[in-house]
């Protein structure tokens, strides 16, 4: 490709790494085929980001703003993983601050393309003015986009505003009944939750508003999604936000660098195939203690050989630190162990000792997981996280059993779906489901040609 012919991407993802992530995935790709990457962030975030491949380093810039204080924000707080859930909207704020700095980069480098996330409402306006092309990149799954759509203004008037959580409890009325097999939908102490996307926070704009303005500002709608796993609702996604809708692959991540631990490795060696469970509820997820006893009591209870990655996040203002139950540690001696450094997860899941995944069900996750044919014991805590169980429960694992109205579950329910996915034969199904699944999430050379088209289509499209 010749230099005249190279496009210049910024990429400027919500400081969350479950969005940072993905995106860095697509910029890696975006780089590999010949074109220069902006990549946008604060500098903690960017100290925290996995290292670049030396490949690549020439090609993707790491371009760092520093966060704008803002009262009541901690000190430090670049990202979501570093703050309790009520002080997310002080983010936001700080994010919304960014615009200026984040203008006059634009204005200084004129990218060819702008690829954004849902938070910044203020940026489609800025990058129309100074003409560069727009691109919207969720990292969410087409089941949940839909779910939450449409976003056209006749489309909503001839829907309905969903205000109350019983609305949001059954399948939407756009969603039709041949689009899926089964209805997705969240439960009620979920759907009481979603709400708050709806709703003006300390930001002074709702996330709805955010993500309302940030699609329809865009050129594209570039999703982490193929057709091969959901092609009814990538089918119905672009009649929803009524903008062209590109698939960019699942972004399986490559594994990570280094070995294993020879502690982890000795201790996965010593597991017969198929017989442990990982556990990991990602960097975002905070368990009450109630939910957190739980969990623990059902991993104890189950009899399966378990890894926890435990790695706990700093205490946070206002947060006590949950504790394992008293005595956990030495009663699983042996059967189970508690990791509380940084866990390699995809070196982890590539383990052949590993036979299920018990997660949070975050999209990154979910693919990660089923990358590696690992069933699913499912365990959602946050917004999208139920839509993702409903889609694969009865699939490739089962959610756990929770109380429809305020999410509580015990430690039998814990016990019954670790035993039921990684050991009884009733759960089998789960099991041959996954491992057939892994050829297409698993499937880097399918992935990489959903990147190829998704890169032809910055390339065809640029400024256009």
């Amino acid at each position: 490709m010749a230099d005249s012919e190279k496009l210049h991407v910024a990429m400027f993802p919500w400081l969350a790494f479950g969005h940072i992530i993905p995106f860095l995935e697509l910029a890696k790709k975006i780089a590999r085929k010949g074109h220069t990457v902006y990549f946008i962030s604060t500098p903690r975030n960017i100290e925290r980001l996995p290292k670049i491949p030396q490949s690549l380093s020439t090609s993707i810039n790491m371009i760092q703003f520093p966060l704008p204080h803002v009262e009541n924000l901690p000190q430090n707080s670049e990202a979501t993983m570093d703050l309790p859930h009520q002080k997310i909207p002080l983010l936001k704020r700080a994010h919304d601050m960014l615009q200026d700095s984040l203008s006059s980069f634009l204005e200084t480098h004129l990218p060819d393309w702008i690829i954004y996330d849902f938070a910044p409402h203020w940026l489609p306006q800025i990058a129309s003015k100074l003409g560069i092309s727009r691109a919207h990149f969720g990292v969410f799954n087409a089941a949940t986009v839909s779910f939450f759509g449409p976003m056209a203004t006749d489309l909503l008037d001839a829907y309905g505003v969903r205000s109350e959580p019983e609305h949001f409890t059954v399948p939407p009325k756009w969603v039709p009944s041949t689009t899926s097999s089964k209805p997705v939908s969240f439960r009620l102490f979920e759907a009481k939750k979603t709400l708050e996307v709806y709703e003006e926070n300390e930001s002074e704009v709702s996330d709805w508003f955010r993500i309302k303005s940030t699609v329809e500002g865009c050129h594209v709608y570039l999703i982490r999604s193929c057709e091969e796993v959901e092609s009814e609702w990538l089918s119905l996604l672009p009649g929803l936000i009524r903008k062209p809708v590109v698939p960019v692959g699942l972004l399986p991540p490559s594994a990570e660098d280094g070995a294993l631990e020879p502690v982890v490795d000795r201790w996965l060696t010593n597991h017969e195939k198929g017989s442990v469970v990982y556990v990991a509820l990602g960097s975002e997820i905070r368990p009450s203690q109630e939910d957190f006893n739980e969990l623990a009591l059902g991993l104890e209870l189950s009899g399966v050989p378990f890894f926890w990655a435990l790695r706990r996040p700093k205490s946070l203002e206002g947060e006590d630190p949950v504790k394992l139950p008293d005595g956990f540690e030495n009663r699983t001696m042996g059967r189970g162990l508690v990791w509380t450094s940084w866990a390699p997860q995809l070196k982890i899941l590539a383990n052949e000792s590993v036979g299920g995944f018990l997660t949070h069900c975050g999209w990154s996750s979910i693919v990660e997981g089923l990358q590696f044919g690992r069933p699913l014991i499912m365990l959602p805590f946050l917004t999208d996280q139920g839509l993702n169980a409903r889609v694969y429960d009865k699939e490739v694992g089962v959610e756990v059993p929770r109380n429809e109205n305020d999410g509580s579950f015990t430690r039998d329910s814990v016990a019954e779906s670790l035993r039921l996915v990684v050991v009884e034969e009733e759960g089998k199904s789960y099991r041959e489901k996954a491992k057939k699944i892994s050829e297409i999430f698993g499937d880097k050379d399918l992935q990489e040609r959903y990147v190829d088209k998704c890169v032809e289509y910055l390339e065809i499209n640029c400024r256009s």
